[in-house]
């Protein structure tokens, strides 16, 4: 769940922002049919099987159309959902419920799909102390709610932005000449409070990370017998994140391998939403 401060400081701009891009002038729609406030109350119904997530989200997406709206929690985040499940009751201004109906949707589907998707990915590694991750690659002012779907979805997040963390990828190390020579130069500038991560592609770089004193080397795009071998190099020396096209399809080949992260875009970019639909709005008599 979203703390109350980064609830009002990052997630509701966001949640604004969406709703100003559905609502530019009026909910021409809605003031059609409901001129007046008038209370209502519609359900929340899944569509399909998956994991739920973003009921905060979806929520907050009322409240701020608006203050007295609610909504009745049949779930909580993370929870297993089966199709024709009831998960909720939105309760509020009817015009609210309206106008908010598709931005909220629009959240708890997508968030919801990406937490199906993890979770499907994560079962592949039970019983093997590797952890899966997700990566940069999200949708542009989505970030916070696509990493978010991964943690509820049993998956780890790697770093949230280029602030997080030193990640030394092929132009990085281009521009600096070298790994060892990237390295050098990440250790002198960063604080030593930071970890230095190192994308490698082939067993000289992960030779020359290893000399070189990285904390963490990413084998990218490696077949399983080239991974073997770095692994042999690394011998322990930095803890080993596997990455590279790594898909719910693809992944078993990666569980045997004893490393310690596998890294994942598709959790973020591939996911399907859950289809769940808002429906049965009436008036509500209070």
């Amino acid at each position: 769940m979203f703390d109350p401060v980064t609830l009002k400081l990052n997630i509701d701009p966001l949640i604004i922002s969406a709703l100003k891009e559905d609502i530019t002038d009026e909910d021409v729609s809605t003031n059609c049919v409901m001129p007046e406030s008038k209370p209502g109350v519609a359900t929340l119904i899944c569509k399909q099987d998956g994991i739920i997530c973003g009921l905060q989200v979806f929520e907050r997406v009322f409240t701020l159309l608006d203050e007295t709206s609610h909504v009745e929690l049949l779930v909580s985040d993370g929870d297993k959902v089966s199709k024709g499940q009831i998960m909720a009751r939105v309760h509020g201004d009817i015009r609210a419920i309206l106008s908010g109906e598709r931005t909220a949707l629009n959240y708890l589907q997508r968030m919801s799909g990406i937490a199906t998707y993890t979770s499907q990915v994560v079962s592949y590694l039970e019983g093997t102390s590797t952890r899966l991750l997700d990566t940069r690659k999200t949708t542009p002012n989505n970030r916070i709610f696509e990493k978010y779907a991964v943690a509820a979805g049993g998956g780890c997040n790697h770093r949230m932005n280029l602030s997080d963390g030193v990640m030394l990828k092929d132009n990085h190390i281009g521009a600096a000449g070298g790994v060892k020579e990237a390295v050098a130069m990440a250790k002198k500038y960063a604080s030593f409070v930071r970890k230095i991560e190192v994308e490698c592609e082939t067993l000289q770089m992960v030779k020359d990370a290893v000399e070189a004193g990285a904390d963490i080397i990413m084998l990218d795009n490696m077949d399983n017998d080239t991974m073997k071998s770095a692994i042999e190099i690394i011998d322990g020396r930095a803890l080993i994140e596997v990455s590279g096209n790594v898909t719910r399809e693809n992944i078993a080949r990666l569980t045997q391998l004893g490393v310690d992260f596998i890294s994942s875009g598709a959790l973020t970019h591939s996911a399907p939403i859950l289809d769940i639909s808002l429906k049965n709005l009436h008036e509500e008599v209070v």
